[in-house]
């Protein structure tokens, strides 16, 4: 961001920004935490290519932000500061930008260093979930269509051998043989979600250790980073953090042998989200909470592969294999999910 942009934030907002800093996490938008002569806040540009309506977004937050306002909660989330024309974004040629509060005395963190961290992640999520409970979820605007919808991945993997890069599909039947002998995650998923013991809620999904803020006591604050927040299925939740803090190394590792189930923080997680979540939750719910993990590991296994078979649109890569190596990589993380799932020996809850 400019100079030029910065002082026209400045003046649309009522800040006088006497200094700014970007903030490295977040791989969506720009974000930087701007000084003030009012205190400190976090400035964002909003990649709208990807969030396509920033104002639906802001509607969201609005509505939730209203319902623990009349319910008289003292639940902390990261509100969007309003301008001197009363708006959330300001437009400046044709980029969108936000200004939100900020919540001192915070940190996070890129990975999950230990069990407790886990712990906390989950607590805070399955608590931000928790709080809307009795908040009809079915009125928040759908920002990412079929975002965690296994069923449309796997159609659009299927679709993609019939017209993607046919040298790179035929130099992995194996690997391609391999994904769909899992179709009946897939299967299993279809009947989840259509089952009415099912329910939708307010869900975060994207719940990645990066989305929580932790005090000095590295305690939980609250989770941020709202822009995905939809009606969803718990699944969606529990296996984005089973999928990004079970195992040690990222997606991106290569050595298959680095990636692993840590069981303490298998345990973490469920213990951390089932202990506040559990009187939402029914058994049915309960039965598939280790299987979320399954569905968001293969799902994105799926749209790993079907993006190097369409000469990777979607994701960034540094080097061509990178895409085949990050399918291969959640692929050993599922069998090892799956492994470790068979032979759970600590104490679940049920009804």
């Amino acid at each position: 961001m400019n100079d030029a942009i910065i002082k026209e934030i400045s003046f649309q907002y009522g800040l006088n920004i006497l200094q700014h800093q970007p903030i490295s996490s977040g791989l969506i938008n720009t974000t930087l935490k701007i000084e003030t002569d009012k205190g400190h806040f976090i400035l964002q540009k909003i990649n709208t290519q990807i969030l396509k309506k920033p104002q639906a977004i802001h509607d969201n937050t609005f509505l939730l932000n209203h319902f623990l306002q009349q319910t008289k909660s003292a639940y902390t989330i990261t509100t969007p500061l309003t301008t001197i024309h009363n708006k959330t974004i300001v437009t400046i040629d044709e980029s969108s930008y936000r200004v939100f509060t900020f919540i001192p005395n915070t940190k996070t963190f890129q990975v999950v260093e230990n069990a407790e961290q886990a712990y906390e992640a989950a607590k805070a999520f399955a608590n931000f979930t928790h709080q809307f409970t009795k908040f009809d979820s079915s009125k928040l605007n759908i920002i990412l269509p079929n975002f965690h919808n296994l069923s449309l991945r796997f159609q659009q993997f299927k679709n993609c051998l019939k017209n993607g890069n046919e040298k790179r599909i035929a130099e992995n039947k194996k690997l391609i043989d391999e994904i769909l002998s899992k179709e009946i995650i897939c299967k299993k998923y279809e009947s989840f979600i259509q089952s009415n013991e099912a329910k939708q809620r307010v869900t975060h999904h994207d719940t990645k250790i990066s989305n929580v803020l932790f005090n000095e006591k590295q305690q939980a604050v609250c989770v941020i980073d709202l822009d995905t927040v939809m009606q969803g299925f718990f699944i969606s939740d529990v296996g984005d953090m089973l999928r990004t803090y079970l195992s040690p190394v990222s997606e991106e590792e290569i050595d298959w042998n680095k990636i692993f189930i840590r069981k303490n923080i298998l345990q973490a997680i469920y213990e951390g989200y089932v202990e506040t979540m559990h009187n939402n939750l029914n058994n049915y719910e309960l039965q598939h909470f280790f299987f979320s993990g399954e569905v968001l590991i293969y799902m994105q296994a799926l749209r790993f592969l079907t993006d190097y078979f369409l000469n990777d649109e979607y994701y960034t890569i540094y080097y061509p294999e990178q895409n085949l190596n990050r399918t291969k990589n959640q692929l050993k993380l599922l069998q090892e999910l799956q492994t470790t799932i068979n032979n759970l020996h600590f104490h679940q809850y049920k009804k």
